[in-house]
C-alpha cells in the first residue's frame, strides 16, 4: 500500500513570520494559571485558592493543583479543608473540579483512559486558527499525568490522527 506524501506546506529552510514567547516558563503560566479565567461548559470550574472566601461544599469533587508544575507533579486528588488551610502559599495553587476520564482506548489487556489536546496556530491574516497537531495522553491511573502512571503499561502519549 502506498501512502500519500506528507510534505509540509513550506520548506524547512524558508523563513516564516512567527512570534515566539521569549522564555520557556510561558507554559507554566498558560497551562494552569489561565484555567480560572475560562468560563465554559467545556472547561472544568477552577478557582485560585487564595481568592476563595469559602471552599466548595463538595470538596471531594475537586483536585488541588500547584500553578507552576507539570506532568501531575504536586497534584493532590483527595483533599480536605484542613489540607487547604495548612498551605502557607495559597496564591500558588488552584482548585479544579475533577474531570472523570472514561477508559475508551483498547489495549491488548484492557481499556485505557485518553485525553486529547489540540495545538493550533492563528496566522494574523486568517479568520480562524489552524489545527497543527494533537496529543493523546493515555492513562491507567486516577489522573492523567506522569506521577499517576508509574509502573503501568499503555500509558504516556501518542499522536491522534484526524481526517482532513
Amino acid at each position: 500500500m502506498r501512502y500519500p506524501s506528507l510534505q509540509p506546506e513550506f520548506n524547512l529552510t524558508d523563513e516564516i513570520d512567527a512570534e515566539w514567547v521569549g522564555h520557556p516558563n510561558w507554559f507554566f503560566r498558560i497551562s494552569k494559571y489561565t484555567l480560572p479565567l475560562i468560563k465554559s461548559a467545556f472547561a472544568p470550574s477552577s478557582y485560585y485558592l487564595h481568592e476563595l472566601k469559602e471552599y466548595p461544599a463538595d470538596l471531594e469533587n475537586y483536585v488541588l493543583k500547584p500553578l507552576f508544575s507539570f506532568a501531575g507533579a504536586g497534584v493532590r486528588l483527595h483533599i480536605k479543608a484542613a489540607d487547604l488551610d495548612a498551605l502557607s502559599d495559597k496564591e500558588n495553587y488552584l482548585l479544579q473540579r475533577k474531570v472523570q476520564y472514561e477508559p475508551v482506548v483498547q489495549s491488548p489487556d484492557g481499556l485505557v483512559k485518553c485525553e486529547i489536546r489540540l495545538l493550533y496556530s492563528w496566522p494574523k491574516a486568517e479568520a480562524q486558527p489552524r489545527l497543527l497537531t494533537g496529543l493523546a495522553r493515555l492513562s491507567r491511573g486516577e489522573m492523567i499525568g506522569v506521577d499517576f502512571n508509574k509502573n503501568k503499561d499503555w500509558v504516556g502519549g501518542t499522536t491522534p490522527l484526524f481526517e482532513k
